[in-house]
């Protein structure tokens, strides 16, 4: 990737059309969002995965941010991200969603990039 200065941020040219950072929420997606929904979707995706490998496919999943806390004396680092999925599923056993969750978290590369960094909490609630 390849990223070009504007007046406002950065673009990049992506096979799905262009993407703008800045800083400003007027001018394109903010850096941490980015982070935020790099770690959520991943997350998301590998959560679909095991579910169908464990053979309880989801019919739909959900993924609300509910929390992300940032430092403000530590240039904004963000410190932790609470997840919450919403997985809908006729055959979804509540009892083995815990072990899922542990693979999700186990398995998705932008958790394991920021786990010593940022604390991730994912929790979820299962509508059949």
């Amino acid at each position: 990737m390849k990223y070009s200065m504007t007046e406002h941020g950065f673009e990049t040219a992506t096979q799905f059309g262009t993407l703008t950072v800045s800083a400003k929420d007027e001018y394109g997606f903010r850096p941490y969002q980015l982070l935020v929904s790099s770690v959520a979707v991943c997350s998301g995706g590998v959560l679909r995965k095991v579910l169908q490998k464990m053979r309880m496919p989801a019919e739909d999943i959900q993924i609300e941010v509910k929390e992300v806390r940032r430092n403000p004396e530590v240039a904004d680092r963000v410190e932790s991200i609470h997840l919450h999925f919403t997985v809908k599923g006729q055959d979804i056993d509540e009892s083995k969603m815990s072990r899922a969750m542990e693979l999700t978290a186990k398995n998705c590369s932008m958790v394991q990039s920021v786990k010593d960094s940022i604390d991730i909490r994912e929790t979820y609630e299962v509508i059949r």
